[in-house]
């Protein structure tokens, strides 16, 4: 995966040829096509890795090191939703949010705390949520706005959480209720039948785990909530993948989303181990 500075590219925007150093695309008119000859490197690398197996083996990564970590906590039996819990303190060195970490400055956690899970049944109920949703997103927007909706409707999860008080908290559920929210959003502006039957699906599965939440002991309803929210707009603002394919400012914003996240966890355990 090369830099193209020069020659014949794919327009990100309108998929036509056009030049790589051309100031404006011939077809379509799109500024700076080549985005400084990136344009096809950040296509090839959203078309060969999907973000579903990425988040997958990241969350059961990240579920393992917290478990070996303390493993005295781990093993401890607390009941059947705590069955191999990391302790609080793993979890936050790591990079949990809440309005504790928020209050002593660590803003990044909502980005990495999307990626944290405190029990065995958590993260297997999560990750086969992400599993389920994140290939159907994919295909009606397109590989890199689904990393935008997961990460951005996460985020508004647990900034809503956060502001509410809720001290410690951690997982994706509020990106996958964004998931929902923009199959919601997209079956809206869809339309049709086939637009009518996906809002009514994932609507249904929206109002039905919404539901659920709130016969669960330490279920956060309100990240739920706020993750809903994200998603749905993300769906609305970002452009369908019948509609538009993806451009190369989607793949940047992707990228730089994910490199974000990546530099959160840094944070986090420099903050813990360094900074104090």
């Amino acid at each position: 995966m090369f830099r193209k500075t020069s020659g014949a590219i794919l327009c990100p925007s309108c998929g036509r040829l056009t030049n790589a150093d051309a100031p404006v695309c011939l077809v379509c008119g799109r500024r700076n096509p080549g985005m400084w000859g990136f344009a096809g490197p950040l296509r090839e690398l959203f078309r060969r890795r999907s973000f579903t197996d990425v988040v997958t083996v990241v969350c059961v990564a990240l579920y393992v090191i917290s478990l070996l970590l303390d493993p005295s906590t781990a093993l401890r039996p607390r009941g059947m939703f705590s069955i191999f819990a990391p302790s609080d303190q793993v979890l936050f060195a790591l990079g949990a949010t809440g309005a504790v970490p928020a209050r002593v400055g660590r803003w990044w956690t909502v980005l990495t705390a999307i990626y944290l899970h405190g029990g065995l049944l958590h993260i297997l109920f999560n990750v086969l949520w992400i599993r389920q949703l994140g290939p159907a997103v994919e295909q009606l927007y397109g590989s890199a706005r689904l990393v935008v909706i997961f990460t951005v409707s996460g985020v508004a999860g647990f900034l809503v959480s956060n502001a509410a008080g809720i001290p410690f908290t951690i997982g994706a559920s509020g990106s996958i209720f964004g998931l929902l929210g923009a199959l919601v959003a997209f079956g809206r502006k869809r339309g049709g039948l086939f637009g009518t039957m996906v809002l009514r699906q994932y609507g249904q599965w929206a109002l039905m785990l919404f539901v659920l939440g709130f016969f669960m002991s330490g279920v956060n309803n309100l990240a739920h909530a706020g993750g809903f929210a994200g998603g749905f707009a993300a769906g609305l603002v970002l452009s369908l993948a019948e509609r538009r394919a993806e451009t190369a400012l989607d793949h940047l914003l992707a990228v730089a989303l994910v490199v974000l996240t990546a530099a959160g966890f840094v944070l986090s355990l420099w903050a813990t181990f360094l900074g104090g």
